[in-house]
């Protein structure tokens, strides 16, 4: 099967796939079963390209294993901690902001504007379908450890971060110890490392350096668009969290600074 072909396939497929997730939403009234649709993406585009193309090369068959198993568990975390929730506090913020144009402004600033940047991340699946170099090489060693250390910082700091909102004690409060201690968005930096880690193991196909928009997009993502920014802007009048701002760095873990 040629690239283009590949191409092609795997935005029909996502298409396809983001539509079913929108006509779910409008069924269950919250749009944010677009986070679990995230991870659930590029688990199917990952089976969809080992169907696709079944010839499985160790490095090819590492990384779709790394991309599987970073989206199961993002999206079996978000499906667990949304249950018998309401919709997220920023779904809800837009919809009522778009009030009468809510569905249409839902479906292309929801779900087609993820499927863009599903599509442009997960393009090191399509590079991986290439001619692979033999042996195993220095951007492979890279490329696991630095995708073990943002898998560690997602999950641990997902971890830390339910256990420390099921304490009734803590309501209101901000969590500033474990990795959040060292960085705001602990789960970001790690979701863009694993990303980084998935672009040097492309490395290791001959056409595989075509993988750096999947970090650059993501990164972009999370520090500038629908990350950082938005959760952020939730906490601009509580003085604990500007305290927080001032003493911990944004992104990239860091030591605090001593609290005045």
């Amino acid at each position: 099967m040629s690239l283009i072909e590949l191409v092609i396939l795997s935005f029909l497929a996502v298409f396809a796939y983001m539509n079913l997730f929108f006509l779910l939403s409008q069924a269950l009234k919250r749009n944010d079963i677009v986070d679990i649709a995230w991870g659930l993406g590029f688990v199917m585009l990952s089976l969809l390209n080992l169907v696709l193309v079944p010839d499985l090369h160790w490095r090819r068959g590492l990384i779709l294993l790394l991309v599987i198993t970073w989206g199961l568990r993002l999206s079996g975390y978000i499906f667990i901690r949304n249950k018998d929730k309401p919709e997220d506090f920023r779904y809800a913020q837009w919809r009522k902001e778009w009030g009468k144009n809510q569905i249409l402004r839902s479906y292309l600033q929801v779900f087609v504007l993820q499927s863009l940047f599903m599509l442009g991340i997960a393009y090191p699946l399509v590079i991986i379908t290439g001619a692979s170099k033999s042996g195993f090489i220095w951007s492979d060693l890279l490329g696991i450890a630095l995708w073990c250390l943002g898998f560690y910082f997602e999950a641990v700091g997902d971890e830390q971060m339910r256990k420390f909102k099921k304490e009734t004690s803590n309501k209101g409060k901000i969590m500033r110890s474990g990795l959040w201690r060292y960085t705001r968005h602990p789960n970001y930096f790690g979701e863009a490392t694993m990303w980084w880690g998935v672009f040097f193991l492309s490395l290791g196909f001959y056409n595989g350096y075509w993988a750096i928009a999947s970090p650059i997009v993501i990164s972009f993502t999370l520090l500038w668009i629908s990350g950082v920014p938005m959760l952020e802007k939730k906490y601009k009048d509580n003085q604990e969290y500007q305290d927080y701002i001032r003493n911990t760095p944004t992104f990239i873990p860091f030591w605090p600074k001593k609290r005045s």
